[in-house]
């Protein structure tokens, strides 16, 4: 079945646990699939949706066309709980805060928890209004190749360190009142979109780039 390409068409109601990952994804990867994974599982989460943005404030460059990354994500995708959606570019939002606010009044009652790889953790403190985004939904971090011990002493978790959840009650985090955070570690893939771009382009079926 398809990933749905509109978040307010996706079967969500009051009281699940939704999980967030947001990003350009220029491209979508298996390791994008791999976290997704896991934070299902880790996390106790009952779906989880990829949240496709029009771009990255913090890169200076525009990313691949949105119907390009979209159609790719969709490709990729093959989770029944796993959705793809570009609510931000269809409510016009910029921020990851702007758009969590927004989501949250569009499907009240949604336990959502932001997720997150270990090296966005270690920039988040560069993040517009990074403390309201903690203050108003959990946050599950996993990590990423070569940055568990930056994140573990990064900004936002030095300044939240009171507010983190052991690991291994991390299937309680959507249960928890923000601000909560938790750091698990999970089995690695060492891939990201930044090397998929810089060995020359967009994966296509059959293994060959474009």
């Amino acid at each position: 079945m398809p990933a749905l390409t509109r978040f307010e068409e996706l079967p969500l109601a009051a009281g699940q646990a939704v999980g967030l990952l947001g990003g350009s994804f220029d491209p979508p990867h298996e390791g994008h699939l791999h976290i997704s994974h896991e934070a299902l599982r880790r996390f106790g989460l009952d779906r989880l949706v990829w949240l496709v943005s029009p771009g990255n404030p913090l890169k200076p460059d525009a990313p691949a066309p949105m119907e390009r990354r979209m159609a790719r994500a969709r490709e990729l995708v093959d989770h029944p709980r796993i959705d793809v959606s570009d609510f931000e570019a269809r409510h016009g939002t910029r921020f990851t805060a702007e758009t969590l606010e927004r989501l949250r009044q569009v499907h009240r009652g949604v336990r959502f928890v932001w997720i997150m790889g270990a090296d966005n953790l270690v920039q988040f403190h560069r993040w517009d209004n990074w403390q309201g985004i903690l203050r108003s939904v959990p946050v599950g971090v996993l990590a990423r190749p070569g940055q568990r011990l930056a994140a573990r002493s990064s900004v936002a978790a030095r300044a939240w360190r009171d507010a983190r959840l052991p690991e291994h009650a991390s299937h309680l985090l959507p249960l928890c009142q923000a601000p909560a955070w938790c750091f698990v570690n999970v089995p690695m893939r060492e891939v990201s979109s930044t090397e998929i771009r810089a060995r020359g382009g967009w994966p296509v079926p059959g293994g060959t780039q474009a």
